[in-house]
């Protein structure tokens, strides 16, 4: 019998996210994890991200169903949780804002009438983090993307490739990204 394992979370930026619109499954299987492959080459099932809780909101209509965006320094992210994420939705509820959190969970993708591709994030788990926990993660998926981006310049391997070809990625667009990010680290001093 096969072994069950979990997709490792990857480090993506909010703006990367958001410019996202490729999805797939690896199996005709309904069941089968859906990916979402980012600009730079990231294969997203599950993603861990750390930034600002700004804004929550209770929107269920017969039972509570919590929307919260959480900010990074490229843009943020937006966060359902319901009954099938308890631990999350509870969090969501009793939170103060504004928090630096962490999360995990599965990128959710829905695409309007007019064929925008909208981006969420379905929470595993969140928790509250201090400033120093979100200025690591900066730096962790700063230099993750920048090893992406590398990778598109060179062709390295098929999500690359497929990035690339999908997106037109422009790199120098991400390196931008990158550094802004960086940089609002500095100002933080």
């Amino acid at each position: 019998m096969p072994g069950f394992f979990r997709e490792a979370a990857r480090r993506v930026f909010a703006q990367e996210l958001k410019d996202s619109n490729l999805t797939s499954r690896d199996e005709s299987d309904q069941y089968a994890p859906q990916y979402v492959l980012t600009p730079t080459g990231a294969k997203v099932n599950r993603i861990f991200l750390v930034g600002t809780l700004i804004e929550k909101e209770d929107i269920g209509t017969d039972s509570e169903y919590w929307r919260g965006r959480v900010s990074d320094p490229t843009g943020s992210f937006l966060v359902y949780a319901g009954q099938y994420q308890p631990e999350a939705a509870q969090f969501l509820a009793e939170c103060e804002l504004p928090a630096f959190v962490a999360v995990v969970g599965k990128t959710s993708t829905y695409t309007t009438d007019d064929g925008n591709v909208l981006t969420s994030i379905r929470p595993e788990s969140i928790q509250q983090v201090d400033e120093l926990t979100r200025n690591l993660w900066v730096l962790d998926t700063a230099k993750q993307t920048l090893e992406r981006i590398r990778a598109i310049e060179a062709e390295e391997d098929q999500n690359s490739k497929l990035a690339k070809e999908h997106y037109s990625t422009d790199t120098g667009y991400y390196r931008e990204i990158v550094k802004k990010a960086l940089e609002s680290l500095k100002e933080r001093e």
